[in-house]
């Protein structure tokens, strides 16, 4: 009797719940969100779609009709994408968590192959790439299993949630920061810090929409503003973590610090353009003692840019290149 009634159980606990916060975002972009989560091999047993509304002006799910009975469909007040991801984990009772923004999709086929590692290998994490290109990935690479600490320590992590399949008992209370626009920078490494076993996939299974009215691309001073002050929360909020570490998270997590003050100078340049505000900043990080940036083996453009940003010429000549660069890609 007991061995039937876990197993019942067991068929009743969705294998993946895919968390999707939404606002304003157009109906047909919604619609490929949530087709390209239906299309997938999972039985409805083994899916559970949480679509969190957040105080769009429309009631999403009245435009939702044909897929209302595959979602579980919330809608709150306007609180920002960190809370609307709150919800979502507060409701999902699935055995991995998938976090998908309503306006990018997954790539069916490629992500079939994250799920058969899901299946077969039983990780606590997956961790798969990205893209904005329509182009189907036939073969795949994965490397064997890892810790998150060492994963960190080793490597440049992706910051956003949706390039990670996780078991949801590993998030155990974490939770993104409401308010603040870089939720998923601070969200992901104290993730992998509890990541006893990931398996790291270069399928390219998540397809980003690069929207220009969307939150981290708006153009506004304030807009601009508000993103590199959250960003700056977020690094000295890990570096406080960092310091009251263990030895091994803390090596994992100053090798995080480091890459995003590294991200943090490069988006002040090419997003302010002004030579004023990035030396205004560079003061405050040095204060903070962030900046210059330290001396770390880390990657080739880390080391390139510490010596350039550390050099009053190499600081002139990335104020008038990178914002160049970056229009042009």
């Amino acid at each position: 009797m007991y061995s039937e009634q876990s197993h019942t159980q067991q068929l009743r606990t969705p294998l993946v719940s895919f968390i999707i916060p939404t606002y304003n975002v157009p109906n047909w972009m919604i619609k490929d969100c949530l087709n390209s989560i239906l299309s997938l091999s999972l039985r409805p047993t083994e899916r559970e779609i949480i679509l969190v509304d957040d105080g769009s002006q429309r009631c999403v799910i009245d435009e939702l009709d044909e897929l209302k009975e595959d979602i579980i469909y919330i809608r709150q007040r306007n609180q920002g994408q960190s809370a609307a991801r709150n919800v979502g984990l507060k409701m999902a009772s699935g055995k991995y968590v998938q976090f998908v923004d309503s306006d990018d999709r997954l790539i069916t086929p490629v992500y079939e192959h994250c799920l058969d590692l899901v299946r077969f290998k039983k990780p606590e994490m997956v961790v798969f790439d990205f893209t904005s290109k329509e182009k189907r990935q036939a073969l795949f690479k994965d490397n064997d299993e890892r810790t998150g600490i060492d994963y960190m320590t080793n490597c440049n992590i992706y910051g956003t949630a949706c390039n990670y399949i996780c078991r949801r008992d590993i998030i155990g209370g974490l939770r993104f920061i409401e308010g603040i626009i870089h939720e998923d920078e601070d969200f992901t490494p104290r993730l992998l810090l509890k990541a006893k076993r990931i398996i790291i996939t270069d399928a390219k299974a998540y397809f980003y929409n690069i929207r220009t009215d969307s939150t981290i691309t708006k153009r506004t001073p304030e807009a601009i503003a508000k993103r590199l002050n959250d960003k700056l929360h977020v690094i000295e909020d890990l570096r406080e973590l960092a310091q009251h570490s263990p030895t091994d998270e803390r090596t994992a997590l100053t090798r995080r610090v480091d890459q995003l003050t590294m991200d943090y100078i490069y988006q002040t340049i090419v997003e302010t353009k002004s030579r004023t505000e990035v030396e205004n900043r560079l003061e405050d990080l040095k204060n903070k003692n962030l900046f210059p940036l330290p001396e770390r083996d880390y990657t080739n453009k880390y080391k390139w840019f510490r010596r350039m940003t550390n050099s009053e010429v190499g600081l002139t000549v990335l104020i008038h290149t990178l914002p160049l660069m970056s229009r042009e890609r």
